[in-house]
């Protein structure tokens, strides 16, 4: 009689993520800089390949499953979310990621992005946000700024731009978070903390087209001014930023103001970060906070718990199966039943 010998499972490195295949972005794209840190959070994070699949749409960042050394799915524009839920909804172990642009997830998949996050599916999303369609050689995109002039907007935009985090916490997303492509250190703490949250986790990635949108974040990115332009989001801290740290955002009403640290103003007066707090208004007041009114956020928004699709679709699958074990005339005869003569 042969025993089996349980195997201790291992720890895959960030190279062992990594696929055979050649890395076809445009040198200095800062799509090279998330995959990189993904590779480190699944490691981090002890994933394994067998059990981890990444779903894209259409766009550079679509790109992305083939570069993972596991299962990957390429799916058509706009769509990756509907694909993704199915995924997870079949298979609740998956360990589900959803790579997807300004122009994918916010454009012709703009109705699967909203639906799949208030259903709160357990899945990671990265929206690589450049402003622009890179793929199709620079026209506008949903999050380009009005009067941006691009190939299909010669004379600039005339469309009101979205704003994704805006839309996810409208969405009534439980994670919501924002980093930025060279910010490394940032990059990977957000993107970890993303997928160790139990719900849809949705990042905005402020990410540099060099090719046709290049410096569109540069206010973000610039040694000698993202001090002034960035608030970094820290649960239970005040909202601070600045060179010297000394300037602070606080509320005047509903509205939030900047203000100097030292003339009558403390630290006690300003605004302090609530990642957790259930009402989303406060998340929302901070996601329109925009260049150059204000200095943008990045950090985690909002990180509350709730109910997953899929565990309270378990829940009901199971309940029917034992309801399913009684007599199959009374199943097909309880409840409403109609005669049709």
């Amino acid at each position: 009689m042969s025993s089996q010998i349980p195997v201790e499972a291992v720890k895959l490195t960030a190279k062992q993520f990594a696929s055979n295949q050649d890395v076809r972005w445009c040198p200095g794209c800062g799509d090279y800089s998330i995959l990189a840190q993904v590779k480190k959070v699944l490691s981090n994070i002890g994933a394994s390949r067998e059990n981890t699949v990444f779903v894209s749409g259409i766009g550079c960042s679509s790109r992305f499953p083939y570069y993972m050394d596991t299962y990957g799915l390429h799916s058509i524009h706009g769509r990756a979310l509907g694909f993704a839920s199915g995924l997870k909804a079949y298979n609740p172990d998956l360990n589900v990621w959803v790579v997807t642009g300004d122009g994918d997830g916010l454009s012709i998949g703009g109705n699967h992005l909203l639906h799949a996050i208030r259903r709160n599916f357990d899945i990671n999303i990265l929206l690589f946000n450049n402003r622009i369609y890179g793929l199709t050689k620079g026209q506008y995109s949903p999050t380009s700024e009005i009067g941006k002039r691009t190939k299909s907007t010669p004379d600039g935009v005339i469309d009101y731009p979205l704003h994704p985090i805006s839309v996810a916490i409208g969405a009534e997303a439980s994670f919501v978070a924002r980093t930025v492509d060279v910010h490394v250190k940032h990059l990977a703490d957000t993107i970890e903390r993303a997928a160790r949250h139990k719900g849809t986790s949705f990042v905005e990635i402020y990410q540099n087209c060099n090719i046709f949108n290049d410096g569109a974040f540069q206010y973000a990115t610039d040694k000698q001014t993202k001090a002034d332009n960035i608030v970094e989001l820290v649960h239970g801290r005040p909202l601070i930023f600045g060179k010297e740290r000394t300037k602070g955002i606080r509320l005047n009403g509903l509205s939030p103001e900047i203000v100097t640290l030292g003339e009558g103003v403390t630290e006690d007066d300003l605004l302090f970060h609530d990642e957790k707090a259930r009402e989303p208004s406060l998340a929302y007041l901070l996601s329109r906070m925009h260049h150059p009114e204000f200095p943008e956020p990045i950090g985690v928004f909002r990180a509350v718990e709730r109910s997953t699709y899929e565990d309270v679709l378990q829940d009901q699958v199971t309940a029917a199966i034992e309801r399913g074990k009684g007599d199959l005339d009374d199943i097909l005869n309880e409840g409403d039943t109609w005669v049709v003569a």
